[in-house]
């Protein structure tokens, strides 16, 4: 008789995880509290997978093991319930990890995971590595190796994910940074979210690469202060490093073993430090399984970075349109604003109790304008009034940026950067981006027509 196993949430994790388990024997149920989207139902009904949506009926407490999508708290009613009946929990990496031999990079971080995980993808798909993009960008691990086995599996892995995963095993493991988010998941307790991010590493062995932000003190602190199994190669832009990555000037450095390969940034379209921490630890990545300098270099060059994530959207008389809706919290924020030199700065959003001290000097040195797109804007007004020279409020993504435009001179950067989530005027941060970049490309179109010539 087959192994029973539920599978709770019905989304991209969730189904895949599906998709995979009836591949491989088992009994299958899927239970959603909310609803499911038609295109996830009709690949369930596909393959004949029994669900239910709207509820979690007691069928759950029939199973041998139970997946747990990462958007259900640890602490949810029906958590507690399958707990109380000794049933595991685990996570969808988890359960996918049992069924390959491929080589896994796990890559997490409270910021820059998502360009990290796609820019080393590519770096190994250019270089004609069977590489699979996985996690919480691309399709789930489930997925990929169910319908479309890899060589080499690159997953952007959130603590989410990692909270219910025991024996998943990194093959690389990157952290990039820790910073406090999501504290609510974990009792308001920053150590519980750095225990959390610094499971990447859980059943690495000796030697395995171990890739982090050596600049990050929490990341610092905690190696510092543990027995730390793998092999730590560090990336700095503060200090030269003899295994790892650092900055020096424009110029990055990166050592490995016997290699050293350095690349000029000013060549490259990733910019700002935080990039430049990004760009290395996927060039170590790459390092690792072989791949060599020009194979890198030309890899780099050819990247573009997903959409919302410092998009360029398009330049108007000279002033430059960057997309950075993807940042939601403060320290996103303050990597942008440290990656350019004058700008008209588009922020707000709901606030997630924000402390804006992090982003005061920049603010400060940098800052032309601030406009302000937000149903209440009242914080963000408050705190850098007497900070920034202008601030406007703005209520609609319009006016937001006409007005910034208005306020903008040749060599300017307006940035959509807003520090908060998106929810109080958009349905999230790629709608606030695709916004933002049609109302831009919508003012380029009008001006060109006035002017009756391209801009």
């Amino acid at each position: 008789m087959a192994k029973k196993i539920t599978i709770l949430g019905a989304g991209e994790s969730g189904v895949g995880a599906a998709i995979l388990a009836i591949a491989t024997g088992y009994e299958v149920f899927v239970s959603d509290s909310g609803s499911i989207k038609e295109e996830f139902k009709k690949e369930l009904e596909l393959r004949n997978i029994i669900y239910e949506e709207g509820l979690h009926s007691d069928i759950i407490f029939d199973s041998a093991e139970v997946i747990k999508s990462p958007g259900i708290p640890d602490d949810a009613e029906i958590i507690t319930k399958i707990r109380s009946k000794n049933i595991p929990v685990i996570s969808e990496l988890e359960f996918a990890s049992r069924f390959t031999s491929a080589k896994i990079i796990l890559i997490t971080g409270t910021n820059g995971k998502t360009t990290t995980t796609l820019l080393t993808h590519h770096l190994l798909k250019s270089a004609g590595i069977d590489a699979g993009l996985a996690g919480n960008v691309g399709f789930s691990l489930a997925r990929m190796i169910a319908d479309d086995p890899k060589e080499v599996y690159v997953v952007e892995v959130s603590s989410f994910q990692l909270d219910q995963s025991y024996k998943l095993k990194a093959d690389i493991a990157v952290l990039l940074n820790i910073t406090p988010d999501h504290l609510d998941r974990y009792g308001n307790d920053l150590t519980n979210y750095i225990n959390s991010k610094f499971r990447v590493i859980q059943n690495m062995k000796a030697g395995d690469p171990f890739i982090c932000n050596y600049d990050d003190d929490i990341i610092k602190t905690r190696i510092e202060s543990r027995n730390i199994l793998p092999e730590v190669i560090k990336v700095s832009l503060r200090n030269e490093v003899e295994t790892g990555g650092y900055l020096e000037g424009d110029i990055i450095t990166t050592r490995l073993k016997e290699k050293e390969y350095r690349f000029n940034t000013i060549e490259l379209p990733l910019k700002g430090n935080h990039n430049a921490v990004n760009m290395m630890a996927s060039i170590l990545c790459a390092m690792n399984l072989g791949i060599g300098h020009q194979s890198i270099l030309e890899g780099i060059k050819s990247f573009k970075n997903a959409p919302h994530r410092m998009e360029h959207v398009t330049a108007i008389k000279g002033i430059d349109f960057v997309n950075d809706s993807k940042a939601t919290n403060v320290d996103s924020a303050y990597y942008a604003l440290g990656s350019y030199p004058a700008i008209v700065w588009i922020a707000g959003g709901k606030d997630k109790g924000n402390n804006y001290d992090q982003l005061r000097e920049f603010a400060r040195e940098k800052v032309k304008a601030l406009v302000c797109l937000g149903k209440d804007n009242s914080k963000l007004l408050n705190y850098f009034r007497g900070v920034v020279p202008s601030i406007s409020d703005t209520h609609t993504i319009k006016d937001a940026v006409r007005k910034a435009f208005s306020l903008a001179q040749k060599g300017n950067t307006v940035l959509l950067s807003p520090a908060c989530a998106s929810f109080d005027l958009f349905k999230n941060y790629e709608d606030r981006g695709d916004q933002f970049r049609n109302e831009v490309l919508e003012l380029k179109k009008e001006l060109e027509k006035e002017n009756n010539r391209v801009l």
